[in-house]
């Protein structure tokens, strides 16, 4: 099944900057094949249901081998059955509209 995820991972106790452990997230998002996108605040994901959930997983085991004690995790998920729609599909119609 084809989810879109928006994915914010934090980990604890490890100082103010993260910056280290987000990078490590998005090569593991890149080596799995995933189409990601960044912001402000965490990183939409869009691919196979499987797919997703274990880069996360891999996400999580990584940050914890960085040093990281705790994690704490927010998951916005979506699923849609009636057609294939895209990141890219999704902002674009707003756009449109926004013309």
């Amino acid at each position: 099944m084809h989810v879109i995820v928006d994915l914010c991972v934090v980990p604890l106790g490890i100082g103010t900057s993260v910056s280290e452990e987000v990078a490590e997230c998005q090569r593991i998002l890149k080596a799995h094949g995933l189409s990601h996108q960044m912001h402000g605040f965490g990183t939409n994901i869009e691919g196979e249901w499987d797919t997703v959930f274990k880069a996360v997983r891999i996400c999580h085991e990584r940050i914890h081998e960085m040093g990281a004690q705790r994690i704490s995790t927010t998951i916005k998920l979506g699923t849609q059955v009636d057609r294939h729609q895209t990141l890219a599909d999704k902002v674009a119609s707003v756009r449109e509209k926004l013309e």
